[in-house]
């Protein structure tokens, strides 16, 4: 993958991919950032087989870092 393909998935999954209001619906979060990110790479001259390539199924990706972002959020309102 190239050096502009990684950078691009880094900083929009660190933008893009935050706790949902509703945990139960990461799934179909996923499903629709997978889309804005391939349109958004599209736009930047990105494929999306080259994003795919190191890290499989974008909305497979992205519904992993939803869901790491619930525990997160979890584990900060369980410390209060």
């Amino acid at each position: 993958m190239s050096e502009t393909a990684i950078e691009f998935l880094q900083e929009w999954i660190c933008e893009k991919c935050q706790a949902p209001a509703e945990p139960i619906r990461i799934e179909k979060q996923a499903e629709t950032l997978a889309r804005e990110c391939a349109a958004e790479a599209a736009e930047a001259g990105i494929p999306l087989e080259e994003l795919q390539e190191e890290v499989g199924d974008i909305q497979d990706l992205i519904a992993a870092r939803l869901e790491d972002a619930v525990e997160a959020q979890e584990r900060a309102s369980g410390s209060d």
